[in-house]
């Protein structure tokens, strides 16, 4: 069955007429079902952590849509909690973390290999789905890169420019190293037991790579992400994996031969045609459909959905969002862009 999924196919470079379909957060705050099930766990990090729960609203799109891939529902903070920081959730404001701005909070963090039993109930929601997802569909893990994780953890919270991390790493680059190191560690772990349980693709998600200028995107986000891939496939011969360092601009070239990664996550400012031209060369490129389009719909909908498959028709590609599917959308427009695609 693995040989004829339509997601492995593309990621093993196989240019189909009809590319594999699935979105970034398609499990989310826009389908009613997934909010009544989120009721019914309390609350996020709940809903994170209850296996039958994470795999019941994993599952909602794949009912609804019939997507070609389903990606595991969790978190990529999960990690931070799991090495010791505290994890907590403001509503309408997002994730809060305890601080790592000093050598004593690194050193109060667990060691990498002691995350396992934190994580084991999103072990077990793989292995939920790995049984009740439907045959033809594939299984995507996935966890943050380490830039972005550190970013988080390093200033607490999301921020528009980043500017606690850059402050960081300028200010105590072996500080900002040594974290980058225990969480590059924790991921490949992470990703591993992933893969152990049933996934069968991970997703790196670099969502804020297009901060690392220069010599630091290719230390902090490509490096990274290169030493992940190259130990997963180590461990785990053959195993896919997919690339997203979001924003990273003229960095997107020669991305998949730096990290080897089989396939690159293109944001939605990548120009398509560019993209077929400079990144598809090197193998499977996915996306990158802007996710207004799903609040918006109409026929700007469809006509930049099927701008978006013509122009990547000329090699492998992935049909998704170039940015996660917000919760202002119109869950009527996502089965306008599946028809859209594969009825031509």
């Amino acid at each position: 069955m693995a040989a004829t999924k339509k997601l492995l196919r593309a990621l093993a470079g196989e240019t189909q007429e009809i590319p594999p379909i699935w979105m970034m957060r398609q499990a989310g705050r826009y389908l009613p079902e997934y909010r009544a099930t989120r009721a019914q766990a309390g609350d996020f990090l709940s809903l994170c952590y209850n296996p039958e729960l994470a795999a019941e609203v994993t599952l909602q799109p794949i009912r609804r849509y019939g997507f070609d891939a389903s990606i595991l529902f969790a978190d990529i903070l999960l990690v931070p909690q799991a090495l010791g920081a505290d994890l907590w959730f403001v509503t309408g404001e997002g994730p809060r973390l305890s601080t790592i701005t000093e050598q004593r909070d690194l050193d109060a963090l667990k060691p990498a290999s002691e995350i396992h039993e934190t994580l084991s109930p999103i072990y077990e929601t793989v292995r939920i789905l790995t049984r009740e997802l439907p045959r033809d569909v594939t299984l995507i893990g996935f966890a943050g890169a380490p830039w972005t994780v550190a970013t988080y953890m390093i200033a607490g919270r999301g921020t528009p420019d980043q500017g606690p991390a850059h402050a960081l790493k300028d200010g105590n680059r072996p500080l900002f190293e040594a974290l980058l190191e225990r969480i590059t560690e924790a991921t490949i772990d992470y990703l591993s037991a992933q893969i152990e349980a049933g996934a069968e693709v991970v997703k790196i998600f670099d969502s804020w790579a297009g901060s690392l200028k220069g010599a630091d995107f290719d230390r902090y986000a490509l490096e990274p992400c290169r030493r992940i891939t190259a130990e997963l496939k180590r461990r785990h011969p053959g195993i896919p994996v997919i690339g997203f360092p979001r924003q990273a601009g003229e960095k997107y070239i020669g991305f998949a031969k730096a990290t080897g990664v089989d396939c690159v996550g293109l944001d939605s400012d990548v120009d398509v045609d560019w993209a077929a031209r400079h990144v598809q060369v090197d193998g499977c490129v996915q996306g990158n459909l802007a996710p207004h389009h799903m609040v918006e719909g109409g026929q700007p909908l469809i006509d930049e959905t099927r701008r978006i498959v013509k122009a990547l028709s000329g090699g492998p590609h992935v049909f998704n969002l170039g940015h996660g599917i917000t919760p202002d959308a119109n869950p009527d427009n996502v089965q306008v862009m599946i028809d859209t695609i594969r009825e031509g």
